[in-house]
């Protein structure tokens, strides 16, 4: 797992794979951003598993010592 986060933005994102190339993402789910207040997208690729994790306001949702190490 790696995480990338741009400060600037206050987007993180969780890599679950080593890797995702190209055309690696073949379905993006949008979570409820009411239920998680605030909005969370998961990657899938085209076998249908969970390849990485899209955090928009990562700096309320995530731990800030995940977020330091960038």
């Amino acid at each position: 797992m790696r995480v990338t986060y741009d400060k600037s933005t206050d987007a993180a994102y969780i890599y679950l794979t080593d890797n995702i190339g190209a055309g690696g993402v073949a379905k993006t789910y949008c979570c409820d951003p009411l239920e998680v207040k605030g909005q969370i997208n998961l990657d899938f690729d085209d076998e249908g598993r969970l390849v990485g994790i899209e955090v928009l306001g990562g700096s309320r949702r995530l731990p800030l010592a995940l977020l330091d190490e960038q």
